[in-house]
């Protein structure tokens, strides 16, 4: 059963998926603009972790979150390091 989690902020989902787009192509993946959360698949492929299109039932929970802390842990270290930059800046 797939589970799709939900932004609190309404309408997010376009900026988060850039930032993931992002964030991810300065971490050195080919990134598809238009399909960002495709990225996953190349982080298994690099960990070596069987992540495929569809069912992936046999897939451990520690494996999906070794590929989703490798994508999620850079998208927060990015967050924090914005937000560090955003209150230096003000007076």
């Amino acid at each position: 059963m797939a589970r799709r989690r939900r932004l609190v902020v309404p309408g997010a989902e376009e900026g988060v998926s850039a930032l993931k787009a992002d964030v991810m192509r300065r971490e050195g993946y080919a990134v598809d603009p238009l399909r960002p959360d495709d990225v996953k698949f190349e982080v298994a492929k690099e960990m070596g972790i069987p992540l495929h299109r569809g069912d992936n039932g046999k897939l451990t929970t520690e494996d999906a979150g070794h590929i989703g802390g490798r994508i999620g842990g850079s998208m927060v270290k990015e967050m924090i390091r914005l937000a560090q930059e955003k209150l230096a800046r003000k007076p």
